[in-house]
This record gives C-alpha cells, sequence and structure tokens, in this order.
C-alpha cells in the first residue's frame, strides 16, 4: 500500500511526474472510476479470477488517485479515506466490534436505523437523500426501492407487482397510439414501465443490471450468428428480409 501511495505521489509531482496524471482533477477521473468498476463486475460475472486481481487493482488506484488530489488541496488523505470508512464499518455492527447483543432477526432493522441517524447528523432528513443521482437508472431504481420499503411502502405479495407491470404496458400502448403522440409523455410512460420491471425484478431477488447485462450479451452472441449465417449466403446482411433473418435467428438459438 506504501509502494502504490509513494507512486501515485510520483505521478502527480510537477517536477517531473506524468503529463497526463497532472493532468487529471476530481470530475475527470470520475469516468475512468466507473469503468474499472465495471470491469470489475465483468471479470466476476466471466469468472476470471486469474484477472480479477489485477482488475481490483485498477479500482483501487481510482481511490488512491483522489485521495492524493485531497491531500494536495489539504481536505483529506488515504489514511482518513480509511478511518472514515473503518469507523463506518464498526459504527454499523456493533454486533461484532463492541459487546451489544442483536438478535440475528433485528440486524437489518439496527441497520437502517444507525444509517437514518447518519442521515439525520449530515442534514439529510428524507429517506432518500443519499442516493446518488449519478448510479445506473437501474440500479438507482432498486436502491430507492429498497429503501422505502424499509418503512413498509412495498407490495407484501408478487400479484400486485405484476399487475402494476401490465397496467403500465397498457399506459405506453395507449399514449403510443394517440393519434398525435406526446412523445415527451412517452418518455415518461416507458419510464414507469421500466421502474415497474425493476420492481419485479426486486421483488424475485433478480439484480435488474445483471440480467440486462446477460440479456444484451446473449443477443450479442445470437446476433454474431446471424451475421455468419448471412455471410455464408454470399449476400449482405441488409439484402434478407427480416423472415430470413428471423430464419436465422432462429436455426442459431436451436443450436444454443
Amino acid at each position: 500500500m506504501d509502494r502504490l501511495l509513494a507512486i501515485m505521489a510520483k505521478l502527480r509531482d510537477p517536477d517531473g511526474g506524468c503529463p497526463w496524471d497532472l493532468k487529471q482533477d476530481f470530475a475527470s477521473i470520475v469516468p475512468h472510476t466507473l469503468e474499472e468498476a465495471y470491469e470489475v463486475a465483468d471479470a466476476i460475472e466471466r469468472g476470471d479470477w486469474e484477472g480479477l486481481p489485477g482488475e481490483l487493482g485498477d479500482l483501487l488506484f481510482q481511490v488512491v488517485f483522489y485521495a492524493q488530489l485531497g491531500k494536495e488541496k489539504h481536505w483529506f488523505d488515504f489514511e482518513e479515506v480509511a478511518r472514515r470508512i473503518s469507523d463506518k464499518l464498526e459504527r454499523r455492527h456493533p454486533h461484532v466490534f463492541t459487546d451489544a447483543q442483536i438478535p440475528e432477526t433485528e440486524l437489518k432493522a439496527n441497520w437502517e436505523a444507525t444509517k437514518s441517524a447518519e442521515r439525520a447528523d449530515k442534514g439529510e432528513h428524507s429517506l432518500l437523500d443519499d442516493i446518488p443521482r449519478g448510479m445506473p437508472a437501474l440500479t438507482r431504481s432498486v436502491k430507492i426501492q429498497k429503501r422505502v420499503a424499509t418503512v413498509g411502502f412495498d407490495w407484501d405479495s408478487l400479484g400486485p407487482v405484476v399487475d402494476k407491470v401490465h397496467e403500465e404496458v397498457d399506459e405506453v400502448l395507449e399514449e403510443a397510439h394517440q393519434v398525435v403522440v406526446d412523445q415527451e409523455k412517452l418518455t415518461e410512460e416507458v419510464g414507469d414501465l421500466l421502474f415497474a420491471v425493476t420492481n419485479l425484478a426486486r421483488h424475485l431477488k433478480v439484480n435488474p443490471e445483471q440480467a440486462l447485462r446477460r440479456a444484451n450479451d446473449k443477443f450479442e452472441r445470437r446476433f454474431r450468428g446471424v451475421e455468419a449465417l448471412a455471410g455464408e449466403s454470399g449476400r449482405e446482411l441488409d439484402a434478407h428480409t427480416l423472415e430470413q433473418l428471423e430464419a436465422y435467428w432462429q436455426q442459431v438459438k436451436g443450436r444454443e
């Protein structure tokens, strides 16, 4: 860790450091942080245990970079970052780090109560105050839904959740079939549908972000198969009819 922190300091040293690293600031690093987090997730989903340490190192480097920027501005350093997460983990796990006896059935409620107190200390009074707007939309939807569920604002069975999905589909189609389609309204209705489907996934204990990634991968794999079959025909892809392409699709799907 000391070696990594020293490397980071050297990269940011105005006297002989790296020109690219010297140009960066907090905002410019954010896209790289998100990219590295996705690469960690991708390695785990592919079961790339050999490559995972490297991906985790790339992600750790992002934290070290932010810490170096904070140190240069005399705001915080890596030690402060580590201290704060250590304090938080101990505070949220009194059953592990203190003599507090908390039944397992009450651990979740205690966790939420602790988080609520932390939000209040920061002047955040809504349950939703600390949910980042920059999160991927599906992930943020789940976060919002889980948060409000802690106070009972949630259906307790699957039926109403499914009914809501059907209701939102009907509202999307109703708007789409207007003589003059209000695109803004249609976007709102599609958003409601996506939110309802995300809620369905949550009730089924399925991570919607992960599920959609898998669906993307499956579609991509099958479409590449369609491209290969079209290539074997000697004709360009766009020279085929939709029916012919669908036949290729079913052929690829059948092979799987």
